[in-house]
């Protein structure tokens, strides 16, 4: 499968369980929530190499975040997510960078992206959730990286203005 800009994007099947699981889910917050938001970073550490993730149940590399809950603050959320999907801590105060409109998976979820200075307070095990992490310098990304990390680092170098679609 070819992407916008024409590379083969690594689509790695999801097992049955997982995409009955995942839609259940957004099943539910379709009557729960109206609309969704989450969060994502791009997480520098003091080597200026990203922090990317690789989760369990979708394909690519990523960069971290994830869903606000009830009674959550963009920031806190963002501290949390990444936290729990790197072990990484901020430091200083984080930069909003953009909002964009996700229809990747719904029609209704939008992102709140940050630019971050980050450190590692531990290593990052892989579990159910986050199958594998690390930090990477940006000319040596990892195969497999997403499309839409791929523009928003662009966009973060000033190389083309922010999408407002994620």
């Amino acid at each position: 499968m070819k992407s916008r800009n024409g590379t083969i994007v690594d689509k790695e099947k999801r097992p049955p369980h997982i995409r009955l699981a995942l839609r259940l889910l957004h099943v539910y917050f379709s009557f729960a929530r109206g609309m969704t938001m989450g969060v994502r970073a791009a997480c520098f550490d003091a080597d200026g190499r990203i922090f990317l993730v690789r989760h369990s149940y979708i394909g690519g590399w990523h960069m971290p975040g994830g869903g606000l809950e009830r009674n959550e603050t963009v920031e806190e959320a963002l501290v949390k997510e990444l936290r729990e999907e790197g072990n990484l801590r901020i430091i200083g105060k984080p930069q909003l960078f953009h909002v964009y409109f996700n229809t990747t998976t719904t029609k209704r979820d939008h992102v709140v992206f940050y630019r971050a200075t980050v450190e590692q307070t531990a290593p990052r095990p892989p579990d159910w959730e986050i199958s594998d992490s690390g930090f990477f310098s940006l000319d040596s990304l990892p195969e497999g990286t997403t499309d839409a990390t791929h523009r928003r680092l662009a966009e973060l170098r000033g190389e083309q203005g922010p999408d407002h679609r994620w």
